[in-house]
């Protein structure tokens, strides 16, 4: 073989090995729902219309209400209030239903319901293979909350840990299950500490209406809403932090009297929280509440932050608008420049990237 011969064959085995190498980058999607964000749309309280929206990452596909494009036969419940991935599924709980809905987290194809050992569900969490989902229980009985341990293998529900009235979202780090009591039908002001591997649990003590949690190294930040006016007194919200290795609160950062945050979130060394229609931010190292929001959506006629969210440097707003209607998700700058928007099911509730 010549030397010229030689010289195309070297080159057309570089290109051939560059094609491969580049081909090996490509990201391929793990179904029609990957690489977007699933938007909960919890549906009017007691009418059974719950429903699940997509968007790409891209922004350039949206899907009204992607749950029942796949699974016609299947309606998805009654006030759809959270959504957590494990593995490759997508748990769905369903609260006036009393169901978990279990599909496939990238095809969104229904797998199967868990409808036992549920009474009023809230939120849901995952450690040790289990899920552990908040439970009010009966509205009228302020002693029969409690934590749901379900088996992810048989999805039944394995044991009950009660805990104090009104368990909300719920946050797992290092074999612990963290959940802040609003209160339910009342007013919490505790986080309960439940150990995975024998269910125990221990209570610490934070300020009124605890609704948000971020975890930040070894510490828990704990956002309280303070009460509401109308809840004679009202009272402060604050900005609470715990050390995870002491399970003790070491600062706390009160809020202005009639100001009441919520959505807490931690991003790129800042802390996001909602009032109102309002989104501000805070450094790590500030000691004190801002008092300038980043950025106002009543421009956009926006009622009030409902739900929200922070991914690929994009701040994720849904607005319930009059709570019977369909609602809107606005995505927004860090520094609050309206980018899109998209008309989404009833009472957008949460957002889950997938």
């Amino acid at each position: 073989m010549n030397l010229k011969k030689i010289g195309i064959l070297l080159t057309l085995s570089g290109l051939f090995l560059t094609a491969c190498t580049n081909d090996d980058d490509v990201s391929i999607p793990l179904g029609a729902y990957d690489n977007g964000v699933l938007i909960l749309n919890q549906g009017n309280f007691g009418g059974g219309n719950s429903s699940i929206s997509f968007w790409s990452n891209d922004f350039s596909t949206f899907e009204f209400n992607a749950f029942s494009s796949v699974n016609p036969s299947v309606t998805l419940g009654d006030t759809a209030q959270d959504l957590g991935f494990y593995g490759d599924k997508a748990y769905i709980v369903v609260n006036l239903s009393n169901t978990i809905q279990v599909v496939n987290r990238y095809t969104l194809e229904h797998l199967t319901t868990i409808s036992t050992g549920l009474s009023n569900p809230r939120y849901i969490a995952f450690a040790n293979g289990n899920a552990y989902v908040t439970n009010w229980g009966d509205a009228s009985n302020a002693e029969d909350d409690y934590v749901a341990v379900i088996n992810l293998t048989s999805n039944s529900v394995t044991s009950f840990i009660p805990v104090t009235e009104g368990p909300e979202r719920i946050l797992e780090h290092d074999d612990k299950l963290f959940i802040a009591h609003m209160g339910g039908y009342g007013f919490g002001n505790s986080i309960s500490v439940i150990q995975a591997n024998n269910n125990s649990v221990s209570s610490i003590e934070v300020g009124d209406v605890p609704n948000s949690m971020a975890l930040v190294n070894n510490d828990l930040y704990v956002l309280c809403g303070g009460k509401p006016s109308w809840a004679e007194p009202e009272t402060s919200g604050s900005l609470v932090k715990i050390n995870l290795s002491t399970n003790t609160v070491t600062a706390a950062l009160p809020f202005l009297l009639g100001n009441h945050p919520s959505n807490l979130i931690f991003h790129d060394n800042k802390f996001y929280y909602t009032v109102d229609s309002n989104v501000f931010s805070k450094t790590i190292e500030a000691n004190t509440i801002p008092s300038t929001p980043i950025f106002s959506t009543t421009a956009q006629g926006v009622y009030g932050v409902y739900s929200f969210a922070i991914a690929n440097n994009k701040i994720f707003v849904g607005d319930a608008t009059d709570y019977n209607s369909n609602g809107k998700v606005y995505i927004y700058s860090l520094t609050g420049t309206l980018e899109n928007q998209e008309t989404v099911g009833v009472i957008p509730g949460g957002f889950y990237f997938n």
